[in-house]
Parts: structure tokens; C-alpha cells; sequence
């Protein structure tokens, strides 16, 4: 009895250890998954802020399609944008998850391609500028806000959702070049991650802007009844301003697109096999200490090159259209 007894505490002995290591082992277990998770929120934070271009810019653009829609319609439609903007990056990772692993000898090409199409868009929007073209008149602007029917709401989705697309792969393929990570189910979590929070950050900044107005309106009317000059002159000032902001926006996102674009080819021509110009910016800012003047000088030359590439390709557009208005 007694060599039983002590064998069943034996027993239980070996039970304690097992059990105290399997706690370990999940403490461990925890501990890497919630170092994981802390890898994959700052791995996002890092790859969004340099997709600060195209989200400046899908900010600037989006309100472009609520111009002349009735106030109560906003939300919905902006709603209706946004999550046909979650579709769209859903398609759009699953196409880079999958290339990431048989074909990620694209990703430069890609990278190419989304720098082309910033700096055309920024070097597009700087002569138009530049030529000083406005936009329609307020006369051709009401007709039409007349013309317009309820129905011409799924028009104006679909077509916000198409330039959604386009910057959408523009924002999850830079994303992905800077994660910093090379395991692929994290970069999977982080592009995820990436796809939700700018959506939100982007329509929600859209959706705020958009009332900004509207908000101004109502105090101003506020102020009127209540015979109050300061909350009759902090309505008009919001109504003023939204304007001011929006111009604000489309030059930021237009040197933000100019910069960003000329960087990223810059960075891939290299990577195919084309390492003349970066060469020259490292030449350039060979002498230049690390800081604020470093970025600067780097900056300012992206730009640059950005500007004359959106310039070759906006030629390339405008050229043979030109050529054949001429010869008809």
C-alpha cells in the first residue's frame, strides 16, 4: 500500500510539472502573439504614413461627387463609397498576397506604374493650373443640380468607387513595399489592417468635411434666432472656409503626388535594372548631413523628376489626340 501511495504521489508529481510547463508554454505562446500584434500595428503605422499622397488626394477628390447632391443624401452615399472601397482592397490584397508569392518580380513594374500615374496626375493638375482653367460656370453648375435625378446616385458611386480603385492599388502597393516584415501571413494582418483603417480615416475625414458646411449653415441660422452676432459670424466663417480648405488639400495632395511619384520611380528604376537617376540623387545629396535638410533636397528632387515624368506621359496623352484632331 505504502509503494503505491508513494507512486500515486509520484504520479501526481509528474502531472504538477506537466501542467506548470504547459502553462509556460502558453504564457510564451502569448507573449509571441501579442509581440506579433504589436509588429503588425507599427509595421501599418510605418507603411501608412508614406501613403500620405493618395490619401490627401482621394480626400480632396471624393467630396467632388457630393457637390450637387441634396444635404440628406450625403452620408448614405459616402457610406455606399466606403465600403465599395473595403471591396475594392479586398480584391486588390488578395491579388498582392497571391503575386507575393508566384510573381513578386512584379512588384517594381507595379510600383513603376502607380509613380507614373502620380506624377501624371500631379504634373496634370500643375498646368491646369498653371493655365488657370476653371471649372464650369455657376450658370452650366445649375443646370446641372437641375438636371440631376435621385437615381443618378449609383452613377455617382460607381464612379467614385472606380477612382477609389485606382487609388486604392496605388495606396496597398506602396503599403506593401514598406512593410517590414517577411512573413506572409503578417504581411497579410498588416495590408488588412492598412485596407480598414485608411478607408475609415479617409471617408470619415470625408464625411466630417463634407458637414462642415452644413454645420456652419445651421449655427449661423442659430445665431439669427438668438440675435447672437458671434455665433452669426463663427457660421459664416465655417461656410467660408471649407472652400479655403479644400483648395488647401488639392495643393497639398498635388505637391504630395508629385513627390510621392517621383520617389517611387526613382527607388524601382533601380530595381529593374535602371540605376542612372538614382545615382544622380545620391551624387546630389552626397554632402548632405542626415536631418530635416537631407529630406528636404531628397524630397525637392523627387519632386522634381516627378514633374518631368508626369510631363513625358501627359505629352504622350495629349499629343496623338492633337495629331489626330488635326488630320480629321
Amino acid at each position: 500500500m505504502a509503494s503505491s501511495f508513494f507512486a500515486l504521489l509520484d504520479d501526481i508529481a509528474v502531472l504538477a510539472k506537466a501542467t506548470a510547463a504547459s502553462v509556460d508554454d502558453v504564457s510564451v505562446l502569448a507573449k509571441a502573439a501579442a509581440s506579433a500584434t504589436d509588429d503588425i500595428v507599427t509595421g501599418a503605422g510605418k507603411a501608412a504614413s508614406k501613403t500620405a499622397a493618395v490619401l490627401i488626394d482621394d480626400a480632396a477628390v471624393a467630396p467632388q461627387y457630393l457637390q450637387r447632391i441634396s444635404p440628406t443624401r450625403e452620408l448614405p452615399i459616402v457610406w455606399r463609397i466606403a465600403r465599395g472601397s473595403l471591396v475594392n482592397k479586398a480584391i486588390i490584397i488578395v491579388a498582392i498576397m497571391l503575386l507575393s508569392l508566384w510573381a513578386p518580380w512584379v512588384f517594381p513594374w507595379a510600383l513603376m506604374l502607380g509613380g507614373a500615374y502620380l506624377s501624371f496626375e500631379g504634373a496634370e493638375k500643375l498646368v491646369h493650373y498653371l493655365k488657370k482653367k476653371h471649372a464650369k460656370s455657376l450658370e452650366d453648375a445649375t443646370v446641372e443640380a437641375l438636371s440631376r435625378q435621385p437615381q443618378d446616385e449609383a452613377a455617382i458611386v460607381r464612379s467614385a468607387v472606380t477612382t477609389d480603385l485606382v487609388l486604392s492599388v496605388e495606396v496597398m502597393l506602396i503599403s506593401m513595399s514598406n512593410l517590414e516584415s517577411d512573413i506572409w501571413w503578417m504581411q497579410l494582418a498588416m495590408l488588412v489592417i492598412m485596407g480598414i483603417m485608411l478607408t475609415g480615416l479617409v471617408y470619415g475625414a470625408v464625411g466630417l468635411l463634407i458637414k462642415f458646411d452644413d454645420m456652419g449653415i445651421s449655427i449661423a441660422k442659430r445665431g439669427v434666432l438668438r440675435k447672437s452676432l458671434p455665433l452669426q459670424n463663427l457660421g459664416s466663417g465655417l461656410v467660408k472656409l471649407m472652400p479655403i480648405v479644400f483648395r488647401a488639400l488639392s495643393i497639398v495632395g498635388t505637391a504630395a503626388m508629385l513627390w510621392v511619384g517621383g520617389h517611387l520611380l526613382l527607388a524601382n528604376s533601380a530595381e529593374i535594372g535602371i540605376e542612372a537617376p538614382i545615382e544622380f540623387v545620391h551624387y546630389i545629396t552626397h554632402g548632405i548631413k542626415g536631418g530635416f535638410l537631407l529630406w528636404l533636397v531628397d524630397a525637392l528632387l523627387s519632386a522634381i523628376f516627378g514633374i518631368a515624368a508626369g510631363l513625358v506621359v501627359l505629352a504622350a496623352k495629349i499629343i496623338p489626340s492633337k495629331l489626330t484632331k488635326k488630320s480629321a
